[in-house]
């Protein structure tokens, strides 16, 4: 029936019309953010899987970030070791040099000179192993702690180890002298303690240096895999898309000659009545 009180062509097309603008919006939407779930509005259940996802990759982020923090200051902790053990090393020189009963007293008065400026060494080898404020090879240093999980409910600890003068490791004391060859067999005798202590220290801090690595490593890759997963659940398949656009746009066009079409029909009622 053909009514000019409602033009129902018109109606059907316009509403074809409307739900064509609207799937084209959709797949606007999708290609400008490269998400098929952008918010909760686009499927509210695979939403807040993703966001719960979401949530332990930023964990894991920053349980990576204490972790490089951690291994920053285990490598300063190493490096100051090293040092010290090295310089332990020129110690026992010094003092075995000095145990010799026929050095002159010019000699011998070199010998301690030398071994006093290394003594000193240690100590700002120590003092200078920090980073960002820690220190795990001072008196009383700090202990390295690391997360090793995404809610930081389990730490990774490695505690520290003071190689300071005068200390349980290095027995050397910070006014030791080998002026005398009595003085230099007990100085060689605590430079011996003290190089077997360094090394037992450095060997551990190695283990643990290793283990911070390997730690990283698994970190990074469950990050890795939680990033992926969340892709497939929300990132759009951009070449389905861009061909879908396509034909919505075909689509649209056409709603919009057969919604003319529909409103132009009314005209011939027109002709009913020349």
């Amino acid at each position: 029936m053909t009514s000019v009180n409602v033009n129902y062509g018109a109606l059907l097309a316009l509403q074809n019309l409307n739900k064509t603008t609207n799937e084209l919006e959709i797949v606007q939407s999708r290609i400008n953010s490269g998400l098929k779930v952008a918010t909760a509005k686009d499927n509210g259940a695979t939403f807040a899987i993703a966001q719960s996802m979401r949530g332990k990759v930023a964990g894991y982020g920053a349980a990576l970030d204490t972790v490089d923090k951690a291994i920053s200051t285990l490598d300063a902790a190493i490096t100051g070791g090293n040092a010290v053990s090295e310089l332990l090393i020129q110690l026992k020189e010094k003092a075995t040099a000095a145990r010799d009963t026929s050095l002159t007293t010019s000699q011998r008065a070199a010998f301690n000179a030398d071994f006093v400026q290394i003594r000193d060494a240690v100590q700002r080898a120590v003092d200078n192993a920090e980073f960002n404020g820690a220190n795990a090879i001072k008196a009383s240093g700090n202990n390295i702690i690391a997360f090793a999980n995404d809610t930081g409910g389990s730490l990774i600890t490695i505690t520290a180890a003071s190689l300071a003068l005068g200390g349980t490791n290095v027995t050397v004391a910070a006014a030791e002298a080998i002026t005398t060859a009595t003085l230099a067999t007990a100085a060689l005798s605590k430079v011996n303690i003290s190089i077997t202590n360094v090394n037992s220290k450095l060997a551990t801090f190695g283990a643990a240096s290793r283990a911070l690595e390997k730690h990283k490593s698994i970190l990074t890759s469950l990050s890795d895999t939680l990033e992926a997963g969340i892709g497939k659940l929300v990132d759009a398949d951009l070449a389905k898309e861009s061909a879908k656009l396509t034909s919505l746009q075909v689509k649209q066009q056409l709603g919009a000659q057969a919604l003319s079409i529909a409103n132009n029909s009314t005209s011939i009622l027109l002709s009913f009545f020349r």
